[in-house]
């Protein structure tokens, strides 16, 4: 056969197998820094010939449902304006950033839970214009998805699975003391040196701190009936059923958890939960023109990149005036992510932007140090590319987050609400003077890069593999089958003690039964 025709039937091979393997992909997102990781693989997908519906509510933040990436957006309405959630939301950060100033950590994580609280109940209006939505229910069913990949930060991704029954792949950062991960996902949770989020310890806990550990946890545990009290009516009238929100997220075949061996402590996980850390990161590429003559007007000095994130737009007058003061006092130009009014003792080592490339500027030859909020994808971009950091954290995960990197040797925290201008500049000076935090950030950055597989490869294999084999039942495991006390094996250890208690209680009665007898035996053989 001519090769010309062998090459053809090859192609033509090659395109059935591709239609054969697409399939149809249901994405229930969040807003923000979780849309960037799972933007990332949903364009992945995409690329690999699957096709993708995104669902949206009307108001939107980061996502864009005009994105012509190759992504549907399926958007549904809201009662709600996008103003109105935009105050609402900065509201929330406001009082989580300033109005903390100076409450223990204990007061910080009640308020925390409140604020979670208030988010949750939110989503659930959100997820009640979607699933009550009857038109556009309809139309999901029809469509027929393989699989619904869900931000499991909050619910409503497993009741969509559950009404067009269809298999369930969870994506997860943390959770709000482990919970979801511990109940839902049934992980095992050795609080003596596995942290709880929101703790800011590591895995080697005095033991001072293993009871804060476990009161952190209780706390937790305390405040998830809460969570649970929000979402399962809506669950109930959407199913027509009574169901808890434990049983419905813990029917997920597969979580896709956004850290790795290189962030997180060693601690045991279960053979459905993948590590898909960093993802979206990338090597760098180019800075713009002018950026880039900045870069280079360092000298050997190098730069430095500050970043609080997407959320973190501005800070107060006087916040900024004495972080760009501390600033002015380092030999190294610093790039900074800053959309507030530009402070005072700004010096003219360092510019303010809009926006940055800020994976592009950490993997620059010249970066010396990154100053973050500690938020997870910043992270990730600075193990990607050996950079240290000096993590000053605000909320949610950040605290957390910096106390695993100080752990690893790879950065200094500065305190938020009490930080000076001395107390930046000495971080700086430590971090970028001190070869010991670039040599273990090289160190991380070694163990992200040596991996069989890279993570947006994992992660988009198990989507896939989900979607071949309808689900992924074998590699549950069956405490998702057994009620509390059956887990811990406190019905077993009951009948043990049980047996125990009759066995000594019937080896006491025959003794007492004996010594009668031999007592009424000796007093007969008195009498005759």
């Amino acid at each position: 056969m001519p090769e010309k025709w062998i090459s053809i039937l090859l192609l033509l091979q090659l395109c059935c197998f591709g239609c054969a393997s697409s399939g149809k992909v249901l994405v229930w997102p969040l807003e923000q820094s979780h849309w960037i990781n799972m933007k990332t693989i949903l364009d992945e997908l995409v690329q690999r010939g699957h096709f993708i519906t995104v669902l949206v509510p009307s108001v939107t933040f980061l996502i864009d449902p005009t994105d012509s990436s190759g992504l549907n957006f399926e958007v549904f309405p809201l009662s709600t304006t996008k103003e109105q959630e935009l105050n609402n939301l900065e509201i929330a950060l406001y009082e989580m950033i300033y109005q903390d100033n100076g409450f223990s950590h204990w007061k910080t994580l009640w308020k925390f839970h409140e604020m979670m609280r208030q988010f949750s109940a939110g989503m659930k209006l959100l997820c009640e214009n979607l699933v009550l939505n009857q038109t556009l229910m309809e139309k999901l069913q029809k469509t027929g998805y393989d699989v619904i990949i869900s931000d499991a930060a909050f619910p409503c991704g497993d009741l969509i699975a559950e009404m067009l029954a269809i298999p369930l792949v969870h994506s997860l950062r943390f959770s709000l003391g482990n919970a979801y991960e511990k109940y839902y996902g049934g992980v095992p949770t050795p609080l003596s040196y596995v942290p709880v989020s929101l703790s800011r310890l590591t895995d080697k806990m005095t033991f001072m701190e293993r009871v804060k550990n476990m009161l952190i946890s209780l706390l937790c545990d305390f405040y998830l009936p809460s969570f649970d009290i929000i979402w399962e009516q809506l669950y109930k009238e959407a199913l027509g059923r009574p169901t808890t929100l434990c049983e419905t997220m813990g029917k997920a075949e597969m979580w896709l958890i956004r850290t790795y061996w290189d962030f997180e402590f060693p601690r045991p996980y279960l053979p459905n939960f993948e590590f898909v850390g960093g993802l979206h990161c990338k090597p760098a590429k180019p800075l713009p023109e002018e950026m880039e003559k900045f870069v280079q007007s360092s000298g050997e000095h190098g730069i430095v990149v500050f970043s609080l994130g997407s959320m973190v737009k501005n800070l107060t007058d006087e916040k900024s005036n004495l972080i760009a003061a501390a600033l002015a006092q380092i030999p190294q130009k610093v790039l900074w992510r800053y959309k507030g009014k530009k402070p005072d003792t700004l010096g003219p080592n360092t510019r303010t932007y809009d926006w940055i490339p800020q994976n592009d500027l950490l993997g620059h030859p010249k970066t010396k140090a990154f100053i973050t909020h500690g938020g997870t994808n910043g992270i990730y971009e600075a193990i990607y590319h050996g950079v240290p950091m000096i993590g000053v954290p605000m909320f949610a995960d950040q605290p957390d987050n910096i106390a695993h990197m100080k752990a690893k040797g790879a950065a200094v925290e500065v305190d938020f609400n009490s930080m000076t201008t001395k107390d930046m500049l000495n971080a700086l000076k430590t971090v970028i003077n001190n070869p010991s935090y670039k040599e273990n950030a090289m160190r991380l950055s070694r163990i992200h890069h040596d991996q069989p597989v890279k993570p947006l490869d994992r992660a988009v294999f198990w989507i896939e593999f989900v979607m071949r084999h309808k689900g992924a039942k074998h590699l549950r495991p069956a405490a998702h089958d057994l009620t509390w006390y059956q887990y811990h094996s406190l019905d077993v250890i009951g009948f043990l003690l049980a047996c125990v208690a009759a066995f000594v209680f019937i080896v006491t009665k025959c003794c007492l039964f004996c010594c009668r007898k031999l007592g009424k035996s000796g007093k007969k053989q008195k009498s005759a």
